[in-house]
């Protein structure tokens, strides 16, 4: 174990008020996301029926068409999962978890692994996990931590000027 892993091992977990702080603070981030996402996806929708590769029905205008495709909810999500997830995966933390000094880690101290990432990101219930923090008092990890093997702690001010901790 590292000299820099042993340090990260022994932050506290993290409580329900600072992640649901970092929570809101991403979902800010994430709306911006989406709505990006979206409007490339007009763009490209907007192209096609140009091309002549998609034929609108009647009266249904782009927005219509693609809020009518369960592709377009599935691209959303997909994009959602990859900005969570690489974050998560390249330096344990989103903006909203760096604001707050939030890490997410192995139990260990050691960055997560893509499994565990993947993991996360399929358990985490769009944040409801993080609930199950109130009645866990003893570790106060969310169901999602529990399904990855992994953890949420809070750094110090110096551990969180780091950026991508390497040696870890």
């Amino acid at each position: 174990m590292s000299p820099a892993q042993k340090l990260h091992a022994s932050f506290p977990s993290a409580g329900f008020f600072r992640r649901l702080a970092a929570w809101v603070y991403d979902l800010l981030v994430a709306v911006a996301i989406v709505m990006l996402a979206s409007g490339l996806a007009l763009a490209a929708a907007a192209l096609f029926t140009s091309l002549g590769w998609v034929t609108l029905p009647e009266g249904m205008d782009h927005a219509g068409w693609l809020n009518s495709s369960p592709l377009y909810g599935l691209y959303l999500l997909t994009v959602l999962g990859l900005f969570f997830g690489w974050f998560w995966y390249r330096s344990g933390q989103t903006l909203g978890m760096r604001a707050w000094r939030l890490k997410i880690q192995q139990r260990n101290g050691a960055r997560i692994t893509k499994k565990q990432t993947f993991v996360r990101l399929i358990t985490c219930c769009f944040g409801l996990g993080n609930l199950w923090v109130l009645v866990d008092f003893k570790n106060r990890r969310a169901w999602h931590d529990y399904a990855a093997g992994t953890e949420m702690v809070t750094l110090s001010k110096e551990a969180n000027q780091l950026y991508y901790w390497k040696e870890l």
